[in-house]
């Protein structure tokens, strides 16, 4: 880690900087420049905001909330932040590879639960814990088609040779 320290230093500066002082120095700016070379340029706007305060506060009330609603669409709504995950996946090998041992995990995960349900039903375990056994099972199973919009329409064997190719890029 202290070999890394001056790229980890650099990178926190990077965040501090875009995250926090260059959005609120934005912010500023652009109020600024907008009410004193806009605003005070045109009466009728200067009779809605007479002042850069009254300017602030108004645009503050109704910008915070319009703002608050675009980025929910952003993450919620809309399929952008499904393309931002997909491209980081595809360019990050530390994030493909989670992905790449998930789908290598998972079907050893079902097998195993399988082999257990099989050598219980030969001991005196209570219905309960095989119940509890074969949920496990089925979520797992169920984990297995979770439903994707791209070309592949599950994930598994396919998606797995997706991800090993770029890997070997």
């Amino acid at each position: 880690m202290k070999s890394n320290l001056a790229f980890r230093a650099w990178f926190y500066f990077r965040q501090g900087w875009s995250t926090y002082f260059a959005f609120i120095f934005a912010a500023i700016n652009t109020l600024t420049v907008t009410y004193f070379l806009a605003i005070q340029e045109y009466p009728f706007l200067n009779e809605i905001f007479p002042t850069f305060i009254h300017y602030v506060v108004i645009i503050g009330l109704v910008g915070v909330p319009l703002l608050v609603l675009i980025g929910y669409a952003h993450f919620k709504r809309t399929a952008a932040f499904r393309s931002e995950a997909d491209i980081t996946i595809e360019v990050n090998p530390y994030f493909r590879r989670i992905l790449m041992n998930t789908e290598l995990m998972a079907p050893f995960h079902l097998k195993i639960t399988e082999l257990l349900i099989k050598l219980s039903k030969n001991e005196k375990l209570t219905q309960s814990e095989l119940d509890e056994i074969s949920k496990l099972q089925t979520n797992l199973k169920d984990h297995l088609k979770v439903e994707d919009n791209s070309e592949n329409s599950t994930l598994g064997e396919s998606t797995f040779s997706k991800l090993k190719k770029m890997d070997e890029k």
